[in-house]
C-alpha cells in the first residue's frame, strides 16, 4: 500500500484550500472570493474574453466558470454579450462597477499575499509559484 503522504494531488489541493481560505478571508471585505478577484483582474488586464478563452486562461471547466460568473453578473461587476452572428461566442466584460470593486480589492489581496509569504517565506513562495505556473503551462 502506498503511503498517503506521497499523494501529490492531495498535498497540492490541501495547500490550495488553505491558501484560498486566507485570500477569501481578506477579500470578503469587498464581497469577492479569490476566484472572482482573479477573474476580474484577468478581464481588466486582457479586456473582454469569450467564455472559452476565459476558461482556458483560468484552467477552469466551463460549468465552474459559469458558477463563478453568475454572482458577478448579478452584482453588475461583469456583463455578457453575444454577437448576433454567433450566440455561442458569449463575451464577458468588466463593468465600471467591477473595475471599482477590483481596485478596492487590491489592498486586501496584497494583505493576503503578505500573510502567505510571511507564513511560508517570500523566497519559497516565489519559487513555489514559479513551479506551479510551470505545471499549468505544460498542459
Amino acid at each position: 500500500m502506498e503511503d498517503s503522504f506521497d499523494d501529490d494531488c492531495f498535498a497540492i489541493r490541501q495547500a490550495a484550500r488553505y491558501v484560498s481560505q486566507i485570500y477569501d478571508r481578506h477579500l470578503a471585505s469587498v464581497g469577492l472570493t479569490i476566484t472572482q478577484f482573479s477573474l476580474l483582474s484577468r478581464l481588466e488586464r486582457l479586456g473582454p474574453l469569450t467564455m472559452k478563452q476565459l476558461a482556458e486562461i483560468m484552467h477552469m471547466q466551463r460549468t465552474t466558470l459559469v458558477r463563478t460568473i453568475q454572482p458577478l453578473r448579478r452584482n453588475g461587476l461583469v456583463v455578457s454579450s453575444a454577437p448576433e452572428t454567433d450566440a455561442r461566442a458569449l463575451s464577458i466584460s468588466l463593468t465600471s462597477e467591477g473595475a471599482a470593486r477590483l481596485e478596492a480589492g487590491w489592498a486586501h489581496w496584497r494583505a493576503a499575499q503578505a500573510e502567505v509569504e510571511h507564513q511560508f517565506g517570500g523566497q519559497r513562495a516565489r519559487a513555489l509559484r514559479g513551479e506551479l505556473f510551470a505545471v499549468t503551462s505544460q498542459v
